[in-house]
């Protein structure tokens, strides 16, 4: 087999056409038309010799799977953000280059925390119920009132590219923004936001809270954390339902500690917990952050130009 015609590139998720088309037509790539696990990559890559893989949560190849993946593969290619669902820590012990899209999913994150925030603060999910089962009563002024986001503190916890892209929105809403991360940022990238070295000190002043960094390891919000919050805040999770103790989480939502939240993520997905949908000052929304066309062929198209990037021998753009 000539090298323009052998399958350079395995795709083991399902992709955006436009991803499709550009793979088949630049790598000569095999694009599955459903997920593959973790063990059919590797039977594929043996396979084949493929020099590249591109995956997706369903096909995250741990230590064991990056073990017995052949040597010609190189790069191991993921179009989201987020690389919790394999260990890159062995892939770079094997020598396998591993990228993400880091900056393609930035803006349509951040305009969903939003989202969230807003659906949670002016009780969207409890409106769109009412109007679905034909409204029928009309509301006095001391009815089924919201909390309204202008003049209230907005805490962010990781301050990276989303967490930024939030604050910029938020700020536009007339909100105050508080944020806590590793390191501080500079002055040009606060742009008025306060910061706070710990989340422990962050806290008490947030009457919302949004979540914007990885997930994979214990919980960030526990009960303790929820209890630091005032009373009445809002709390907003676009970023890994592992970041929060669900308990401890039911527990200020029923309690009346927290006034309502915004959740896109959870730690069972997508098997969600069923209490959650029972609350009404709960919005819900199926990990969906990212989901627009754009995006999603952004997304594609970022993994696309990591593996021609590698394959050529030039720098990777976007190594994890």
């Amino acid at each position: 087999m000539s090298e323009s015609t052998r399958t350079q590139l395995l795709i083991a998720r399902k992709v955006p056409q436009a991803v499709a088309s550009r793979a088949v037509s630049e790598f000569n790539a095999y694009v599955t038309e459903s997920d593959m696990d973790a063990w059919a990559v590797v039977e594929f890559c043996k396979a084949r010799e493929v020099p590249a893989v591109l995956v997706g949560k369903k096909s995250g190849l741990q230590e064991a799977h990056i073990a017995a993946l052949p040597s010609t593969v190189k790069i191991i290619a993921n179009a989201s953000a987020g690389v919790d669902h394999m260990n890159v820590a062995f892939a770079r012990e094997r020598g396998i280059v591993v990228t993400n899209a880091p900056d393609a999913l930035t803006e349509c994150t951040a305009d969903f925390a939003m989202l969230l925030v807003l659906a949670a603060s002016r009780r969207a999910a409890e409106y769109e119920k009412i109007m679905r089962a034909g409204w029928g009563k009309s509301f006095g002024m001391t009815d089924m009132l919201g909390t309204r986001v202008n003049g209230k503190t907005i805490g962010i916890v990781g301050f990276g590219r989303i967490g930024r892209a939030v604050a910029k929105r938020a700020q536009a809403f007339g909100m105050k923004v508080a944020y806590t991360d590793i390191q501080r940022a500079s002055p040009a990238l606060e742009n008025g936001a306060v910061f706070y070295p710990s989340l422990t000190e962050l806290l008490p002043h947030c009457q919302v809270l949004s979540l914007h960094v990885p997930g994979g390891g214990s919980p960030l919000m526990t009960k303790a954390q929820f209890d630091l919050m005032p009373k009445g805040a809002v709390f907003v999770n676009a970023a890994r339902g592992d970041l929060v103790d669900e308990d401890a989480l039911y527990g200020a939502l029923t309690s009346g500690h927290l006034f309502g939240a915004g959740l896109d993520v959870y730690r069972n997905e997508p098997n969600v917990d069923a209490r959650f949908a029972s609350l009404d000052n709960v919005f819900l929304t199926p990990h969906m952050a990212s989901a627009t066309k754009e995006t999603r062929d952004q997304m594609g198209f970022t993994a696309l130009d990591n593996v021609a990037a590698v394959l050529a021998g030039r720098s990777v753009l976007n190594a994890v």
